[in-house]
């Protein structure tokens, strides 16, 4: 799994003109899948977003996570995320997994954020979705499970 995480002010996905997820004071989570990932990985990267000490505390350090803040969690399936721009000028997205696959594990990685965290929201698998947000800081930061397990 892949990950570009913001911390935010405000996010919110709409589909069709009509808003199906939104947050206040969090982070927005664009996630991509890889043909290997399983719920292993997705307790991974669910463990490492809710515990990523990116928020800052009464002293202005950034020592408290979205847990502690009580913010909160857009997720947003994005496929690009393993697009590979080395070669040509189109990209390759072959190291991805395939639509089932990212389906099914988008939806276990809602279900399994749902258990754990009571402030989620999401995006639409497959849709063509418009994200809108505010980036708070700006922090952005780039999470990949690949290298960790």
């Amino acid at each position: 799994m892949r990950a570009v995480i913001q911390r935010v002010k405000q996010a919110k996905v709409d589909v069709d003109e009509t808003t199906v997820g939104q947050i206040q004071d969090g982070l927005l989570v664009l996630l991509g899948f890889k043909e290997t990932d399983d719920n292993k990985t997705a307790e991974y990267m669910l463990d490492k977003l809710l515990g990523l000490r990116i928020f800052e505390d009464d002293k202005g350090k950034m020592n408290d996570s979205l847990l502690d803040i009580g913010g909160g969690l857009l997720i947003v399936p994005n496929f690009t995320l393993y697009g590979d721009c080395r070669k040509g000028k189109r990209p390759s997205y072959s190291s991805g997994a395939g639509v089932e696959k990212a389906r099914d594990l988008f939806i276990n990685f809602i279900s399994m954020a749902k258990e754990k965290y009571e402030q989620v929201e999401k995006g639409v698998f497959q849709a063509d979705m418009k994200v809108s947000l505010i980036n708070d800081g700006p922090v952005t930061l780039l999470l990949d499970s690949e290298k960790n397990f």
